[in-house]
This record gives structure tokens, C-alpha cells and sequence, in this order.
């Protein structure tokens, strides 16, 4: 399945079906991020029920701290 990522087209292994099985393969952690979804952010307990499919935006973005 095919799914536009930061802006980028990407092709999803068979085994990532949920915007969490997506965090997990890209080794980022749930904690410091924000999914936007179709241009909706999603709250954290939403990644586990969020199916992915076909042609779905997605943008994730890290937050970063600093001094």
C-alpha cells in the first residue's frame, strides 16, 4: 500500500496497518511526536485503532528540545 509520508511517497510493508505499526517500523517513538492524518491531527490513543490506507497523507513531526 502506497501512502504520501512528510510528503513523500512511500510503500508500507504488509505488516504496518495502523498509524502505530507505522511508528514502531520507523523506530520512532509515540512520545515525542505529533500525526497529522489527512490533515486531521490524531490524539496518542487514537495511533492504535488509526487503520492506514491507500493514499493517505500523512506528516509526522518530532519534537526537539534545545537550548
Amino acid at each position: 500500500m502506497k501512502i504520501r509520508l512528510n510528503g513523500d511517497s512511500y510503500l508500507l510493508p504488509q505488516d504496518v496497518r495502523t498509524v502505530e505499526d507505522l511508528l514502531i517500523h520507523l523506530k520512532v517513538s509515540e512520545r515525542i511526536v505529533v500525526v497529522e492524518r489527512n490533515r486531521e491531527v490524531l490524539e496518542k490513543e487514537q495511533f492504535i485503532s488509526t487503520a492506514l490506507e491507500e493514499g493517505d497523507e500523512l506528516e509526522i513531526v518530532h519534537f526537539v528540545g534545545g537550548g
